[in-house]
């Protein structure tokens, strides 16, 4: 039986073209998202505050996209992703150019909200776009692919608008980056489609369901409750490290120079390119291995984190930062299989509510962390060992809930696997 005949999407050229479209606007999004980890030292000069008020622009930012999730996620079950990307393309552009030309500290706070507004409009709708298009069994590959170009949009933010930042200022640096978004908008305008054609269109959930009851039977499946906690338990270290603090414990407290602070950003970068296209393979071929590879990142991570913190030495060797850096480069790929937990534990009009709680797993891990790191600092006088020691209090939280539903998710899983064939066989050819 055809791929088409069971209303799975076909793929091909188009589906690419398609799906591209999307990831460069999450490729844009991420340099606007991960702008800040280059510059919360200039930041800090440029506005006057301390580590605490310079963690509440990532913070803020983060919570809103992380509020953002279930209504982003139930808009994309109503309207599908164009719409949404539209509105999160014009969103985050505006959100960019108002953070180059904010002078106050409440300007440009109200500046990132809304950059982080838009910016959780975007991966959701990329996963559903690769949904509307690609063969299921491609699902992985595809969720994992999209997340290489948002860690494309960082290695740019990383390289090129630090460079930008310290050879032409402030304002040039983030007003010259807030075009690409301009780009990306004409490109959505223009060109994407929803789906190869109506067949292939999810059918909206029914009006009288409302969106108490499409939540609860979203969060009620045992799939969708495992992917939050893979999602939160993996997602965060990498995700603090980038987004805010990496650069000033290097350089603070590593003694490290500006470039070779932005080295290691850069190879938590690359790192997690080429790990991503490996666990996305290692997936699509073993669905078995998701747990594992969730479960093995976080140790590893834990076990090079505590390392690089407790070394006896005030400061570590480059050695281990480096491995520190690869490491780290495995917790964005592992954040991705939470979303193969939750996929087929859904039917395809919840996906984009599925996704949306998901997703929030790994913000709000990473707004407590940026939050705790902060106070923390200022209370110990910017001791990172102890501010740092924060990260492994989340660890244990996020892995007594995985084991917690990893036998139910597997036991749903199975059922729900059973089932399908029985109506595969029943379908008449």
């Amino acid at each position: 039986m055809s791929a088409s005949r069971l209303g799975d999407p076909p793929g091909g050229r188009r589906a690419v073209a398609m799906w591209g479209i999307g990831c460069a606007v999450y490729f844009a999004a991420i340099i606007y998202r991960t702008s800040l980890g280059v510059a919360g030292l200039d930041a800090a000069e440029r506005f006057h505050i301390n580590a605490s008020a310079l963690s509440a622009f990532s913070i803020l930012q983060l919570l809103v996209y992380a509020g953002m999730q279930i209504p982003v996620g139930l808009l994309v079950d109503r309207f599908g992703p164009r719409k949404v990307l539209l509105l999160g393309t014009v969103l985050f552009t505006l959100g960019q150019f108002g953070f180059a030309f904010s002078e106050s500290y409440g300007t440009a706070l109200a500046a990132r909200a809304l950059l982080g507004c838009g910016d959780a409009m975007t991966f959701i709708s990329v996963l559903r776009l690769g949904a509307h298009w690609f063969p299921a069994h491609r699902g992985p590959l595809i969720a994992q692919t999209a997340a290489l170009f948002g860690m494309a949009g960082n290695l740019v933010s990383t390289l090129l608008l630090s460079r930008a930042l310290q050879s032409y200022g402030w304002v040039p640096a983030f007003a010259g980056s807030a075009a690409a978004g301009a780009l990306v908008l004409l490109l959505v305008a223009l060109f994407l489609r929803d789906s190869p054609g109506p067949s292939y269109r999810d059918k909206p959930p029914k009006q009288h369901r409302g969106i108490r009851t499409q939540l609860a039977a979203t969060w009620a499946e045992p799939g969708t409750k495992l992917g939050f906690w893979v999602h939160f338990t993996t997602q965060f270290p990498a995700m603090v490290f980038l987004l805010l603090w990496g650069l000033p414990y290097l350089v603070e407290a590593q003694g490290l120079s500006r470039a070779q602070a932005g080295e290691l950003l850069t190879l938590v970068v690359l790192s997690n390119m080429a790990i991503g296209l490996v666990y996305g393979q290692i997936i699509a071929r073993h669905n078995a291995a998701r747990l594992p590879l969730a479960l093995g990142t976080v140790s590893v991570t834990a076990l090079t984190w505590a390392a690089a913190i407790a070394w006896p030495t005030d400061t570590a060797p480059i050695w281990l930062l480096v491995v520190l850096a690869t490491v780290l480069g495995a917790c964005g790929p592992a954040s991705m299989i939470g979303f193969d937990f939750a996929r087929p534990a859904n039917p395809p009009e919840r996906l984009g509510t599925a996704s949306g709680i998901v997703n929030i797993g790994g913000f709000s891990a990473s707004i407590t962390t940026l939050l705790a790191v902060g106070l923390l600092l200022d209370a110990t006088g910017d001791d990172y060992r102890i501010a740092f020691s924060c990260v492994f209090v989340l660890q244990l939280l996020g892995v007594t809930q995985i084991l917690r539903l990893k036998s139910r998710a597997g036991r749903r899983e199975r059922e729900r696997l059973v089932a399908s064939r029985v109506e595969t066989v029943h379908v008449p050819a």
